[in-house]
């Protein structure tokens, strides 16, 4: 993961800097709108599976991806606990909301938002999709973290590699590139896992 390879990367390259230098090269995950679509009341089925929801026949459609990652201080120090909420489009590029556009002909088989709690290394894991399109926005997925003793971090993750990314202008309203590169992970193939699934993994930094 990101947070892993960077004292890594310091060390090979012979800038071997102290603990104090080590957390300010870290950068803290930006906040982000929380848009319009999040669930007004949540689903009856909220756990952190969101491709399958309890007691449908058969699985949402697209490509499984699973989201996994870690909520830390800028210290380093993880952050058991903590809420961890998702929500999203489905493959058709429909929000689960009274006022989303042709939310009639969402994919009932998908949540559309989960939830989970980090463990005591700060850890969380969903089995979501890749984040699918709609008009005017690149794929993402919206993320709210609120901790047990602290406020909410609201952002968003985007895919890394994805052409609509240069054209989204609530992505490109990160204007430092560390911290939009925070919150821009690669979606990797991840057969090991699951057949067919991807497998995307995010550090979740709070200032």
């Amino acid at each position: 993961m990101t947070f892993a390879r960077r004292p890594l990367i310091l060390a090979a390259s012979g800038l071997l800097l102290p603990l104090p230098a080590l957390a300010q090269a870290r950068v803290a995950t930006p906040p982000q709108t929380r848009g319009p679509f999040y669930p007004p009341t949540f689903p009856e089925d909220s756990d952190a599976d969101l491709v399958r929801v309890r007691g449908a026949a058969a699985e949402a459609m697209g490509q499984v991806a699973h989201l996994r990652g870690h909520v830390r201080r800028m210290s380093g120090d993880p952050v058991a606990g903590a809420l961890v909420e998702i929500w999203q489009c489905d493959a058709q590029g429909i929000y689960r909301h009274p006022r989303a556009p042709r939310t009639q002909a969402f994919d009932g088989n998908f949540q559309g938002y989960g939830r989970a709690a980090t463990d005591a290394r700060g850890a969380f894991a969903f089995r979501t999709l890749r984040p699918a399109p709609y008009p005017g926005r690149t794929p993402h997925i919206h993320v709210q973290v609120t901790p047990r003793d602290g406020a909410a971090l609201v952002t968003q993750l985007y895919v890394a590699g994805e052409p609509l990314n240069a054209r989204d202008g609530i992505l490109n309203a990160i204007r430092d590139p560390a911290a939009q590169a925070a919150v821009t992970i690669p979606f990797v193939p991840a057969d090991r896992i699951e057949a067919g699934a991807l497998l995307a993994e995010a550090e979740i930094l709070l200032g």
